[in-house]
């Protein structure tokens, strides 16, 4: 079975990228269970707790990432060298998520047939 990737680089607000490609995971997910979603560079920052988006205009999605698993999407993948960069930890993120090395984020996503950035 083919397993599709949706992978974010971006941040959070400044665009409208990260709230599409949220919304494009979660109508994806109707049609098939074997998604998994990739956070890496700026993208890590999508999932960081306690976000104000109201004090620059931007609307505050960030909760819908809560609904992952309600959609069955049990495959969150955040690379840990760009939390460190960062300097966060999964501690400051939302939702559970598997945190992995760049290495390892290389490799799983050859499981996955399709790669949609946003």
């Amino acid at each position: 079975m083919s397993k599709i990737a949706f992978i974010c680089r971006r941040g959070p607000h400044g665009t409208a990228s990260g709230r599409e490609g949220l919304d494009a995971l979660l109508a994806t997910s109707a049609l098939t269970e074997s998604l998994a979603l990739f956070l890496l560079e700026d993208g890590v920052l999508q999932l960081v707790r306690e976000q104000s988006p109201q004090g620059i205009l931007q609307r505050h999605y960030a909760p819908t990432f809560k609904m992952l698993e309600l959609y069955d999407i049990e495959e969150v993948y955040v690379c840990a060298a760009s939390l460190a960069e960062r300097g966060l930890t999964e501690a400051d993120l939302m939702i559970p998520v598997t945190v992995l090395s760049p290495a390892q984020i290389r490799r799983a996503w050859g499981d996955c047939t399709t790669h949609i950035g946003f």
